[in-house]
């Protein structure tokens, strides 16, 4: 074989063939050809037939991750079918200004790649995140930098690599300015769908910058207040910079309050308040702990009309999860405890290891503690511009319900 060659062990080739990106160690009969970490290799069956064509890293434990499943060559010329495909694909997005996620790693079909794109509402120019997760986008991000600048007509290329998922590929953070130009002060201006404004900040902020993945829920509450009317009082625990809170006072909402442990981020929230023209009086901002806020506003008989439960990721590996799963039914059950006979609670995990089924019993076994009812109103995801792959069900981590309570 004269290229670098993956063959499988005989029967672990029907994940491979069925399409799903990632192959680990124990699928590996042997290596043929010597290939470079993050060089791409085909995959045959043991019987010596096509399965498909990836990046290789033999330091992970997902020792290939897979970009194609034709016989086709990944050069500089399928990166860029693949970008024009995302694009198509976001174009509602890209037309309308709104900032959205590009790519969505293996459930755009491009494994250890995300990409977010910031459209400036102060200058009209865009500007691309880029998070490289995995050694094979790593070797590679120079390149992709390019095509953005080029197809998608970013003004410049950010790198976010600095997550801590790289440390399984055998690689440290990394993050500045890629490719192209600097935003001034690497910030930029941008509006959400649910019609309020708010300054990212490219290198600092969580993430890319901001949680993209909440905007469609953000769109939804306005909506949910305005259906409500004005007098709507709302609880936004683990707040950051206080979206939730900007898209509950574009729907009209009486007053929010806030609730994060960083003050840096509360600080952000006021600026967004102040920016967008909110009465001062409207929010009120606590830094502390949400558990322990909510175990004294237990203790002084406060209550909301809509609670807003969006916590960090709890569970980082399965062996987290029985923790993580007692750290949400507290949540929750304290948030049930909290809520206005009639109000509406929106719940989150972002734990990819909590499903969906799990997160739905551990909202229920808080609802049976509390003594409450309650009905589920709608299901809740990450908005349109994060799809999940049908062959990659692990790419669905943001899951939440939206409840009514009584």
């Amino acid at each position: 074989m004269s290229s670098p060659t993956l063959i499988l062990r005989p029967g672990r080739e029907k994940p491979i063939l069925q399409q799903h990106p990632w192959v680990y160690s124990g699928a590996i009969e042997r290596v043929a050809g010597d290939p470079e970490p993050g060089e791409i290799v085909t995959l045959v069956t043991s019987r010596g037939e096509f399965a498909a064509r990836g990046y290789w890293n033999p330091r992970s434990m997902l020792q290939a991750r897979l970009l194609t499943w034709r016989d086709e060559p990944i050069n500089e010329a399928w990166w860029s079918a693949a970008f024009a495909r995302a694009i198509a694909a976001r174009r509602p997005w890209l037309d309308a200004g709104l900032p959205c996620r590009l790519v969505h790693a293996e459930s755009d079909f491009l494994p250890g790649l995300v990409v977010d794109v910031y459209p400036d509402t102060a200058s009209g120019e865009r500007w691309a995140v880029l998070q490289a997760l995995t050694l094979g986008i790593e070797a590679r991000k120079d390149e992709l930098a390019a095509i953005l600048l080029r197809d998608l007509g970013a003004a410049g290329v950010y790198d976010r690599s600095d997550v801590d998922i790289r440390k399984k590929e055998g690689l440290g953070p990394q993050k500045g300015l890629l490719a192209g130009r600097a935003a001034p002060e690497n910030r930029v201006q941008v509006r959400e769908s649910a019609g309020f404004a708010l300054t990212v900040d490219l290198l600092k902020g969580h993430k890319t910058g901001h949680y993209l993945d909440q905007q469609a829920n953000h769109a939804l509450l306005r909506d949910l207040i305005i259906q409500r009317g004005p007098e709507q009082r709302l609880l936004n625990l683990f707040s950051y910079t206080g979206s939730f809170g900007l898209a509950a006072l574009a729907g009209g909402a009486a007053h929010i309050t806030n609730v994060d442990s960083s003050q840096g981020a509360l600080d952000l929230a006021e600026a967004s308040r102040a920016n967008n023209g909110y009465n001062a009086a409207s929010v009120a901002s606590f830094t502390a702990d949400a558990f322990q806020f909510l175990r004294a506003a237990e203790e002084s008989g406060d209550r909301w009309d809509v609670i807003i439960c969006d916590p960090p990721k709890f569970a980082h590996t399965h062996g987290q999860v029985e923790r993580a799963a007692r750290g949400y039914k507290d949540l929750n059950l304290r948030c049930f405890r909290l809520i206005e006979p009639g109000g509406l609670i929106m719940t989150f995990s972002c734990s990819g290891a909590i499903t969906r089924d799990l997160f739905h019993k551990i909202v229920f076994g808080a609802l049976v503690d509390s003594g409450r009812q309650a009905q589920i109103v709608r299901e809740l995801s990450a908005g349109d511009d994060h799809p999940v792959a049908l062959t990659f069900p692990e790419g669905e981590y943001l899951k939440g319900l939206l409840l009514r309570v009584y």
